[in-house]
């Protein structure tokens, strides 16, 4: 999928689930899950030894069985874990930290990177380094006033949060109306209990819930 179709994707739907399993088969129905629930990008997450391997099946099974979704990882550290996701099909890289050489496999692979950052200095360097969306983290850490905030000096600035969004209205408003491009929202969309009962229609449902909720709060805008 090319780069700007999935940054339009990633804010037209509002809400980048993302999860790691090393399972493919409950990958799979997970991801399942989230498309027929309206999600249009995900994020699966490098934090298991066997996250290269299910990365590449998922790609394969996606991009044959899922049109129009566009395929990410994130968790990535270096542009060397970086070029090895890339090669393997990956849609667009979402890092924790900010490191510009990432950012660079991205750019000569005409992908979104989508780095991690918590301050106004990090934002500018995240920016001067080529990325277009960039990763508010941990949200509940830094809150919402910090978007508002840098609104003025930086206004034009698109702000993906993740960590501690709850899919509920009070949360979906709260960062929308601060400013948000879009959301990241991982274990309060695939909790434990969930995954292990295999209730898959309780994730696609609360998917849907959430993306319903970001195009409610923007019809009020």
């Amino acid at each position: 999928m090319d780069r700007e179709t999935t940054l339009t994707l990633l804010n037209k739907v509002g809400v980048l689930p993302l999860f790691y399993h090393g399972d493919i088969e409950i990958a799979k129905e997970v991801i399942n899950a989230s498309y027929r629930g309206g999600a249009r990008a995900f994020e699966f997450t490098n934090r298991g030894d066997n996250a290269f391997t299910v990365f590449t099946e998922l790609v394969a099974y996606t991009k044959e069985s899922l049109p129009g979704l566009s395929m990410g990882i994130g968790t990535i550290y270096d542009a060397e874990t970086a070029q090895k996701f890339i090669e393997a099909g990956a849609d667009f890289i979402v890092t924790p930290c900010l490191n510009p050489a990432v950012g660079e496999a991205c750019e000569a692979a005409n992908i979104p990177w989508i780095p991690g950052v918590s301050t106004l200095t990090e934002i500018y360097n995240a920016q001067q380094a080529g990325a277009e969306v960039v990763k508010l983290f941990p949200g509940d850490v830094v809150g919402s006033k910090f978007i508002r905030a840098i609104r003025g000096p930086m206004p034009n600035v698109k702000i993906m949060v993740t960590g501690g969004v709850q899919p509920t209205a009070e949360s979906i408003n709260e960062w929308f109306g601060a400013g948000a491009y879009a959301v990241g929202l991982g274990s309060n969309l695939f909790p434990k209990d969930i995954i292990g009962e295999g209730n898959y229609a309780w994730i696609e449902q609360k998917v849907a819930e959430s993306i319903a909720l970001v195009a409610k709060f923007r019809e009020t805008i």
